[in-house]
């Protein structure tokens, strides 16, 4: 006697995007306070997830379906599906998070008629970034949060939106954290100052004012001084001092210049930073020269700040 048993018929996007939203909407309901209950809805998601894996991108012996892709895509930006996962994050066990970090990155990269419809989902939908940064303090799934930050960081609406935002802010705290791994990567993505150099060299003169204000203000206040450390190590950071000491507005000038004159005072300078400092050593005196903050009280000191800055450049010896 044989027995043949009908293979389940796989699920359609709509179907997959449903029962995504439907199992994290689970972990809301008053019957997760019991620990099976909560178990039983973990492992719901998690097996939704895995599913949203495989038609994402294959199961290792077929390539994905391109059409039921964007109608995944699609769903679930329509379903408010991503703005759930996001907050859900901290409630979803580790192999869920595994496979929305995967997923995570075909969803943005995925264009339907040549639109990103995932990151116009998240443009419409900022505070999710706010969320993702906020999460670092929570250690359970801060690396998570921090490899779908980069990967959001990578379309420009979205990095200029997480630099010009309150959070960034808590970048400068996340670095110093004592968790080791928690403090690595968040000052992998604090990186920010790669793309940040955009903003200082804006040909818009308050894009370019506003984030050297912001800049300047964490840098040099005291509770900031490792990363400052870190800052002046980097010869490109330098060089981008070295341009804005060149801007035609004054204030612009006066702002790069102290952050530009810590470079110079740093007695542990690296080579690179020397090199370029003694090649430019003419021009920079000329400029620095001809660099005064106006009339005020502060004069005297400035001036003593220049001279000494002056002094140091001209003795560099590489």
């Amino acid at each position: 006697m044989s027995f043949f048993f009908k293979a389940s018929r796989p699920k359609t996007p709509q179907e997959v995007a449903k029962a995504i939203k439907e199992s994290l909407m689970a972990l809301d309901t008053k019957t997760v306070a019991e620990v099976k209950a909560l178990e039983k809805a973990l492992e719901e998601v998690e097996k939704n997830f895995a599913t949203m894996r495989t038609m994402l991108s294959g199961d290792g012996e077929s390539e994905p379906n391109l059409e039921q892709v964007s109608q995944l895509v699609e769903e679930l930006c329509k379903e408010d599906v991503l703005t759930l996962i996001i907050h859900k994050l901290p409630t979803l066990g580790w192999e869920a998070r595994k496979d929305l970090v995967h997923c995570w990155t075909i969803l943005l990269k995925h264009k339907v008629d040549d639109k990103h419809c995932c990151v116009e989902y998240v443009e419409q939908h900022l505070e999710l970034l706010d969320f993702l940064v906020v999460c670092y303090d929570n250690k359970e799934i801060a690396l998570t949060c921090g490899t779908m930050l980069r990967e959001c960081i990578k379309f420009q609406t979205l990095s200029r939106y997480i630099l010009e935002s309150a959070t960034f802010v808590l970048f400068f705290k996340f670095v110093e954290l004592p968790t080791f791994d928690v403090a690595s990567d968040a000052f992998s993505t604090f990186k920010f100052f790669d793309l940040y150099e955009k903003l200082l060299t804006s040909p818009n003169y308050v894009t370019r004012r506003q984030s050297l204000k912001l800049l300047s203000d964490f840098l040099l206040e005291a509770p900031n001084s490792q990363i400052m450390r870190r800052y002046i190590l980097e010869v490109r950071y330098l060089k981008v001092m070295m341009t804005l000491l060149t801007d035609s507005s004054k204030n612009i000038q006066l702002s790069a210049f102290h952050i530009f004159k810590v470079f110079v005072a740093n007695p542990n300078k690296p080579q690179d930073v020397k090199l370029i400092l003694a090649k430019n050593r003419e021009k920079l005196v000329d400029l620095l020269q001809n660099l005064s903050p106006g009339k005020g009280a502060e004069d005297e000191q400035f001036e003593e700040e220049k001279e000494f800055i002056i002094k140091e450049i001209e003795k560099i010896s590489v």
